[in-house]
């Protein structure tokens, strides 16, 4: 059997050369790209960057009929410090430790056990604030949280709204926790610098 030979129409050239790049039909001046480009900081109006405190209490209760912490995957086999287990959280933040107290926005995202050795945390989360001027702004703290240490400290990675380019700490304190129901307050003080 012989070799199939289809010809080529000039309208098929035509299409085929402006598909694939040739210097001699693309012409590209240095390295000269449109999508970015250097803003002056005075056009976002991010003048005067501002350090902010804030102290919150956070509310983890994995138990009850209305649990604002759920499983989301079981601990691995076998594991000592529940490593593998993760929780997916919609956690009360007020500004006393009492759950009925004046409620200021909700920590979302999730933690998981990511240690073998200890019980270590990934925490993952926004505090996403619903109170005053704060309504709808939002930090986002990505780090490690060893639970029995007395101290925890985590970064600021970023923000939204009023805490756009924010970055700065949380210090974590465990105010209770309830070693039968797992239930756990944390007192959480934040220093972040945004504009």
């Amino acid at each position: 059997m012989g070799k199939v030979v289809f010809p080529i129409s000039a309208i098929q050239f035509i299409i085929f050369s402006l598909l694939l790049p040739s210097s001699s039909l693309v012409k590209v001046q240095g390295d000269h790209i449109d999508f970015v480009r250097t803003l002056n900081k005075k056009t976002l109006d991010l003048q005067n960057e501002k350090l902010s405190h804030f102290r919150v209490f956070w509310h983890d209760i994995v138990t009850g009929s209305d649990p604002t912490a759920i499983q989301i995957l079981p601990p691995a086999n076998n594991t000592k410090f529940s490593f593998g287990k993760a929780r997916m959280i919609d956690n009360p933040l007020t500004l006393n430790p009492e759950l009925n107290s004046t409620l200021v926005g909700r920590a979302q995202g999730f933690y998981a056990f990511s240690s073998q050795h200890e019980i270590g945390l990934l925490m993952a989360m926004n505090f996403a604030f619903t109170e005053g001027k704060y309504n709808g702004s939002t930090i986002t703290i990505m780090g490690r949280n060893t639970i029995f240490s007395e101290v925890r400290e985590m970064p600021v990675i970023g923000g939204s709204g009023l805490f756009r380019f924010a970055r700065g700490y949380v210090e974590a304190r465990t105010h209770t926790i309830n070693t039968t129901t797992s239930n756990a307050i944390v007192e959480y003080n934040c220093y972040v610098l945004h504009y």
